[in-house]
């Protein structure tokens, strides 16, 4: 979220405005708040637009289709002006994630909280239908998950059920992959429409992929037509009943009725809302929402930024019905329009050419990187650890350096990020510390922990490895020790494992090859060990509930179970790197090749081969539509930047020094460590 600027009206009908929330293609999007404290996002129709008939046509469209459906399941119509002036709209305030921020944040839905999603659009598309409308665009980022169940917003693409698209040709409107058919066509697009878009939407949250992919919209929109959906990750019951939704033919598609009986939610299905992670992220976006209501409107309290601020950390969800964008304000690594630190992903690249680094290189510790632990992006800081014991803290957007830590052990001892606000390491003595981002002092200590090197941490916890080979859980509220077991896998100070948690388990990838995971309320085995066959600890990562692990095989384990999913073996010598998971797609190098996989059932999607084939065991790093790998060991090969869409090398980078690389990426950059140096480089 931006503060008002020059040009921006300080008030609409009823609404005082309190920033401004983002642009869509027909107008400006505000946080407004009215006199009894109510909050709306406010679309205001822009001065350069207002007097274009098609576009004023289209906004009253879109106020007049909104405020006709009056069922629950659909963001409110609080507020219209369509005549004179400049025109507006005002939308409730929906505090929850997206279907689509839920899935990539949590995994794919369970088949209850699937049945309970579906009967809930089922329920809501028979509103939206009643008021003679087809909504046209339903699809993840259109639903919003809220504590009474999910709310259906944006009509800017509504129209009369009787009505055509509102394409020209050559034009596409609605988001390839969820559109029907008969409206990629540019044909008659009735209520059976969003019936297919529910089909698809469904398969998403089961299976938790898109059904329809391709490398380019107009791929896409062949498999549609002409291709079949992929729904290899949908479970068998739900797989039977999103099938018949998809049919090519609309009139062969199933009503709502029938749907909603197929759908048949077990009772407590609904309890995804109320109970669990999903529900306590809800939860917390929800207490961000009753901050802001309860702002003073002229009197003394927080400021505005201020505010703004608080809202971005805690993740307030703004949803303003209509124009085809849904803002969001969020917290943690998500995508939003309130992180004014990101950067503007390349719109085109050069391939074999690298673009001019964002910033950099810096100096920020003496020594070769390989010495030191990849830098941690933390909001709108990277924290990089020198060889002293230092960590320093360096603004993302210009690479300027914000503070320097007291000397620790983090070199040794690695460096976690607890929340935005705290970061997570060790001092010579074993002590765990909590250090501030804003100026890198000492919040906490705790002086008993006997840290050797931090393993992993989450909401509630942080998980180590002492000084004397066992594991380690220490509460982060009350600094107490929560349980100490005996480590079941090789791990020391000068070789230590390396893991990941999530979704209650600490996985454990150590020095010696093998995998365990411990319960993460009690320590207890989970399952494991077993032999993995690495030269070294290697990173897992951790997605959708699935641990993947890097060795002599690229191996695909249930998180809780450990149970094997899928393997690949690897080209022999060192075998796979560590894995990295973005999106559904799992990437690593193996021997002399980097590889993408599908998550689901690791199935290759493209291979690139590499120059050398004594390159580090470290992860690849993707970030936006590329991922990244360094070419050798030593270094003085560089990296490469490939295309995640192709497979194709987009470029190298290879400023020409010595010395080991560390990658890490966040907010559209990709930050590499070398030699003590510390470079920005943008992404596409």
């Amino acid at each position: 979220m931006k503060p008002l600027g020059t040009g921006d009206p300080l008030r609409l009908g009823p609404y005082r405005l309190i920033g401004v929330l983002g642009a869509g293609g027909m107008g400006q999007v505000y946080l407004g708040r009215d006199s009894e404290g109510r909050i709306a996002a406010i679309k205001v129709l822009r001065p350069e637009v207002a007097h274009d008939p098609h576009m004023a046509q289209r906004f009253v469209r879109e106020a007049h289709a909104a405020q006709a459906v009056r069922g629950d399941g659909v963001a409110r119509v609080l507020a219209a002006r369509t005549e004179g002036g400049r025109p507006w709209i005002a939308t409730e305030f929906l505090a929850g994630p997206t279907l689509d921020q839920a899935v990539e944040r949590y995994g794919a839905l369970e088949e209850p909280a699937v049945r309970a999603l579906g009967a809930a659009l089922v329920r809501t598309l028979h509103d939206i239908h009643g008021a003679g409308l087809v909504h046209r665009d339903l699809k993840p980022s259109n639903i919003v998950l809220t504590s009474r169940g999910p709310r259906v917003i944006d009509f800017g693409i509504a129209r009369p059920e009787h009505g055509l698209t509102l394409t020209t040709t050559g034009q596409t409107v609605a988001t390839p992959g969820y559109a029907p058919p008969e409206q990629v066509l540019g044909q008659r697009t009735g209520p059976a429409g969003d019936v297919f878009s529910l089909g698809v939407v469904l398969a998403y949250a089961a299976g938790g992929r898109p059904v329809y992919e391709g490398g380019h919209v107009a791929a896409v929109q062949y498999q549609v037509v002409h291709g079949e959906p992929e729904l290899g990750a949908v479970p068998g019951a739900l797989r039977s009943l999103v099938e018949p939704c998809l049919a090519k033919d609309a009139g062969a598609r199933p009503g709502l009725d029938r749907i909603g009986q197929a759908l048949a939610p077990p009772r407590g299905a609904d309890r995804v809302w109320r109970s669990g992670p999903l529900a306590q992220d809800i939860a917390r976006r929800e207490a961000d929402a009753r901050r802001m209501a309860a702002l003073p409107g002229d009197r003394t309290g927080p400021s505005r930024r201020r505010l703004i601020g608080t809202l971005a950390a805690g993740g307030a969800v703004l949803a303003a019905g209509g124009g085809g964008v849904a803002w969001w304000l969020l917290r943690g690594d998500e995508e939003a329009g309130g992180r004014p630190w990101e950067a503007e992903p390349l719109s085109r690249y050069d391939e074999g050419t690298a673009p001019q680094p964002l910033w950099g290189p810096v100096r920020v510790a003496e020594g070769s990187g390989t010495d030191l632990p990849a830098p941690l992006p933390v909001h709108d800081l990277v924290v990089v650890a020198t060889p002293s014991g230092a960590l320093r803290g360096y603004d993302v957007r210009n690479g300027k350096r914000r503070w320097t830590s007291e000397p620790t052990a983090a070199t040794t001892a690695r460096v976690l990020a607890e929340s935005d606000d705290v970061i997570l390491t060790a001092d010579a003595k074993g002590a765990l510390l909590g250090l501030g981002t804003k100026d890198g002092r000492k919040r906490w200590s705790v002086p008993g922990a006997d840290a050797a090197v931090l393993l992993g941490a989450d909401e509630s916890a942080a998980y180590l490895a002492t000084r004397g080979g066992r594991i380690r859980a220490v509460d982060l509220t009350s600094h107490r020790t929560l349980w100490t077991v005996p480590a079941p896998v090789a791990t020391s100070a000068r070789a230590p494992a390396r893991a990941a948690v999530a979704d209650g388990r600490l996985v454990i990838h150590g020095s010696n090859g093998g995998v365990a995971a411990l319960d993460t309320r009690t320590g207890g085995t989970a399952w494991g060990p077993r032999e993995q066959g690495s030269p070294a600890a290697l990173a897992p990562a951790v997605a959708d509930g699935v641990v993947y692990l890097g060795g002599k095989s690229l191996r695909a384990l249930a998180l809780a179970s450990g149970e094997q999913k899928w393997a690949h073996a690897g080209q022999g010598g060192t075998g796979w790197t560590a894995p990295a998971v973005r999106k559904g797609v799992v990437y690593a190098v193996d021997g002399t090749d980097l590889s993408a996989r599908r998550a689901g059932d690791g199935a290759e999607m493209w291979t690139l081969p590499f120059a050398s084939d004594d390159h580090p065991l470290d992860a690849p790093v993707a970030e936006g539509g590329s991922v990244w790998a360094a070419l050798d060991e030593r270094g003085d090969q560089g990296v490469v930047a490939v295309d995640v869409r192709s497979g194709s090398a987009a470029w190298p980078y290879a400023p020409g020094a010595e010395g080991g690389w560390r990658l890490a990426a966040a907010g559209n950059r990709v930050f590499a460590l070398q030699s003590g140096t510390l470079t920005a480089m943008p992404v596409f």
